[in-house]
């Protein structure tokens, strides 16, 4: 803690916590606000009164940025707000890595490289990773968002890192995720995998193969210090080597035939769910993009062979619809209209089963759902 300036010349000594609390709250209401100056002056404050750069990014920046992401599910914000305030963050990420007068450690440690798994836009909490990273005397080379996998082997090539550090949020982007990490190692570059599309405890992240998970960048930075093992030959292997469950095919023909399902199951919800046939425009693409997810989150659940990872969905779906005045009703119908057309997927029926369990379950006993938006 230090001494920091008050009017009239006195002075208060503020602890790092009670700064910490602060400069959440007053950052949260400049976000929410679309005020960006604002922001980038509450971050500075918190640094004159002793905060931490860590700190600020994984204690005052991330919680933030996880409450625009619980608001807006809840209905309270807007999509336009949750961009507007992602944004505003972002920036301020920017202006804290590269304020005038400071200097970070000399990248003593190695080189890395930190990237969004192809497909996932959620690019935050991987840069919050590259920015703790840098403060612990990585050399960092930050991808962003949407990594093509071909483009991040060939950045590899050119680089030779000491790992790679995959991020990811949505779950539905793990079969990618599972094919770019057996494509790094298999030019010899070990994988970290991270953020929550990877599941509890990283259990995805160890089916895909990765060769580490970690829970937060702090987390990552100590298992980049105690080193991870370059791979060997033997880390080039096929899909089915980790998931041999695939070799029925239920994954690949749901995913390939998702748009006829999406279609079909929507004509049938009409019948199933005669409110529908009053839906105007945008409510009716809602509908569609709904259907969309819960077709993507069913073949991912088949991709792993967990039922869980399609249940914490739809419990999450649940409690956004809820929120927005749609009937619960609605959803048990579509998942009654999707099973009508998997009557040759066994798989398929057993996880829509379980959900329609956790769904009745949840409606009893309103559990939270996991938080896919940030």
């Amino acid at each position: 803690m230090r001494a920091a300036g008050r009017p009239g010349g006195e002075e208060q000594v503020v602890s790092e916590p009670t700064a910490t609390a602060g400069a959440v709250q007053r950052l949260w209401q400049a976000v929410i606000g679309g005020d960006e100056h604002q922001a980038a002056a509450t971050v500075r404050d918190a640094l004159a009164q002793g905060v931490s750069e860590e700190t600020l990014l994984l204690q005052v920046i991330a919680p933030v940025q996880e409450k625009v992401g619980v608001e807006w599910a809840a209905g309270r914000i807007s999509v336009a707000q949750e961009h507007a305030a992602t944004a505003i963050n972002e920036r301020v990420v920017a202006a804290l890595a590269h304020r005038p007068g400071t200097s970070r450690p000399a990248p003593e440690r190695g080189r890395v490289t930190v990237a969004c798994v192809d497909g996932e836009w959620h690019a935050l909490p991987a840069r919050l990773v590259a920015e703790v990273l840098a403060l612990h005397g990585w050399r960092v080379d930050y991808l962003g968002a949407q990594t093509p996998t071909p483009h991040l082997v060939a950045h590899l090539h050119l680089t030779n890192p000491d790992a790679v550090l995959l991020s990811g949020s949505m779950p539905t982007h793990l079969p990618t995720a599972h094919g770019a990490i057996t494509a790094c190692q298999a030019i010899g570059v070990p994988v970290l995998a991270g953020g929550r599309a990877f599941g509890p405890q990283g259990c995805y992240a160890t089916a895909l193969g990765a060769d580490r998970w970690a829970a937060d960048a702090r987390a990552a930075a100590a298992v980049l210090a105690a080193g991870i093992p370059r791979p060997g030959a033997s880390a080039i292997r096929h899909t089915v080597d980790d998931l041999p469950h695939l070799g029925d095919q239920e994954y690949t023909l749901v995913a390939q035939s998702r748009t006829r399902f999406v279609k079909q199951t929507l004509a049938d919800l009409e019948d199933r769910f005669p409110a529908m046939r009053a839906y105007h425009r945008i409510q009716q693409e809602r509908t569609a993009e709904d259907i969309a997810y819960i077709v993507e989150f069913l073949a991912t659940a088949l991709y792993v062979d967990d039922p869980d990872l399609f249940t914490a969905f739809l419990t999450w779906t649940d409690g956004i619809l809820t929120a927005r005045g749609v009937p619960a009703r609605s959803l048990r119908a579509g998942l009654d209209a999707l099973a009508g057309q998997l009557h040759d997927f066994p798989r398929a029926l057993k996880m829509l089963e379980h959900g329609r369990t956790a769904l009745t379950e949840h409606a009893t006993r309103p559990v939270p759902g996991p938080d896919i938006h940030v």
